[in-house]
C-alpha cells in the first residue's frame, strides 16, 4: 500500500481548517457541489456503459444532445427527478434516493 505523502496530508487538512472548519455554510457548499459532480460522473457512466452517445441517448428519452451534455458537467445545477427517470428508464434501471446524514453537522447560528 503507497504511502501518504505527509505534506499533502498536512496541506489539505491545513486548507479544510482554513476555509471548511467551523463554517456550516461553506461546508453545505461543498457537500452540494460534490453531490451535484457525482451525479453528473454518475448519468456518463451509465450513458457510456450503455453504449450510447448524448445524442442516441437524447433521442431516446426526447430531449436534445446539449441537455444530456449539460446533464454530465458536474458545473450543471438543474437535475430533476423526472429527467433522472427518464435517463434510468433507457439504460433499463431505475432511479433510487437516499437521505444519508451530513459528515460534519453545521452549527447554530
Amino acid at each position: 500500500m503507497p504511502k501518504k505523502n505527509k505534506a499533502t496530508s498536512d496541506a489539505v487538512e491545513s486548507l479544510h481548517r482554513r476555509y471548511y472548519q467551523g463554517k456550516p455554510e461553506r461546508i453545505a457548499q461543498l457537500e452540494e457541489a460534490r453531490a451535484e459532480d457525482d451525479l453528473a460522473r454518475r448519468i456518463h457512466e451509465l450513458r457510456e456503459k450503455a453504449g450510447l452517445t448524448q445524442a442516441r441517448l437524447a433521442k431516446m428519452i426526447g430531449t436534445t444532445e446539449s441537455v444530456i451534455s449539460r446533464l454530465e458537467d458536474p458545473d450543471y445545477r438543474g437535475h430533476s427527478l423526472p429527467m433522472l427517470k427518464r435517463i434510468a428508464g433507457a439504460v433499463n434501471k431505475r432511479v433510487e434516493i437516499r437521505f444519508v446524514p451530513r459528515k460534519e453537522k453545521p452549527q447554530p447560528a
